[in-house]
């Protein structure tokens, strides 16, 4: 059962870096990229599934 939970930690890590370098490279302003990084930061799991729902997208280049 230790495995799961450890291959589940990294999977929520990746997530949670993946979401706060989408964030910090989308259009919004910087303080709306600040509460939502704290967001996620504080609150990994729920930030990220906050995050894919209503957050900021990536620019596009």
């Amino acid at each position: 059962m230790e495995h799961y939970q450890g291959i589940l930690g990294l999977l929520v890590l990746v997530l949670d870096v993946w979401a706060i370098v989408t964030t910090l490279t989308s259009g919004a302003t910087v303080g709306t990229k600040v509460l939502w990084t704290v967001l996620i930061v504080l609150l990994p799991i729920i930030g990220v599934i906050l995050w894919f729902l209503v957050g900021p997208r990536a620019a596009r280049i």
